[in-house]
């Protein structure tokens, strides 16, 4: 094959899988037992790899290609539960860098399961940012538990994000915007950052359309079919120490 075969986009069809996953059954991965045991070369072809940017549920990738080249010097990695999503991703990495010599080297991807290895993978106060981009909003009150963003977790993100970090959170799902919100607002080490902040912040434009999951809100908007009421809506919160969290009606 030539090379510019070989370095073809992956086609989405080819990797089509369900929506969903349940994050809490007994999928079988591979995890180190500590950060310092993580072989970050399955990710990245760079010498002394640190991430300092994670998309938890990265989909396809879309939000890792657009940050790529907007922040060359950070590395980030794209985190996903589902296979033939995932083996996408990666397809899509390589084909990047073979059509785009010398970019695109600073995005990974690691199939896993954030809700259950997040520790395994990143020291204390690694992170930079963490995005939870349109998450599964698991309408079912008896699968609440499996949504992305809950106290427990919210201390384990806490945990791996540095002070000063962000969580940025996009959903066009009222009741999960509402509850991914109270849970955050909630928590001792996160604080909201106000919206009239996040203009300056070149990162959140890339939050409604980059993925194919945004891309898809915005096609059914137009058709009115969504399975939310068609409004996007974006929260982003600061990881702070305990002690200097705002009062909420500061």
């Amino acid at each position: 094959r030539s090379r510019m075969a070989e370095a073809s986009l992956p086609r989405k069809r080819f990797y089509r899988q369900r929506a969903h996953a349940n994050p809490l059954a007994d999928h079988i991965f591979d995890y180190p037992v500590s950060p310092d045991r993580m072989d970050w070369a399955q990710c990245f072809d760079v010498p002394n790899p640190v991430v300092s940017f994670l998309d938890v549920g990265c989909g396809y990738g879309g939000l890792l290609v657009e940050l790529s080249p907007m922040f060359p010097d950070k590395l980030m990695l794209g985190l996903e539960i589902r296979l033939k999503v995932s083996d996408y991703v990666r397809d899509r990495i390589i084909a990047l860098r073979a059509q785009n010599p010398g970019q695109y080297q600073n995005i990974g991807l690691l199939r896993t399961n954030a809700m259950k290895y997040l520790p395994n993978y990143f020291r204390k106060g690694q992170l930079e940012k963490m995005f939870f981009l349109y998450p599964d909003p698991h309408f079912k009150t008896q699968k609440h538990k499996w949504r992305i963003i809950n106290p427990t977790l919210l201390s384990e993100y806490a945990y791996v994000l540095g002070v000063g970090g962000l969580v940025y959170t996009i959903t066009d799902v009222v009741d999960m915007h509402e509850w991914m919100v109270l849970h955050l607002a909630a928590h001792p080490l996160f604080e909201r950052v106000p919206d009239a902040e996040l203009d300056a912040d070149p990162v959140v434009e890339k939050l409604y359309t980059s993925t194919e999951e945004g891309k898809k809100v915005y096609r059914n908007k137009a058709a009115g079919c969504n399975h939310g009421d068609g409004d996007v809506r974006v929260a982003v919160f600061r990881r702070v120490e305990a002690s200097r969290k705002r009062p909420a009606s500061e």
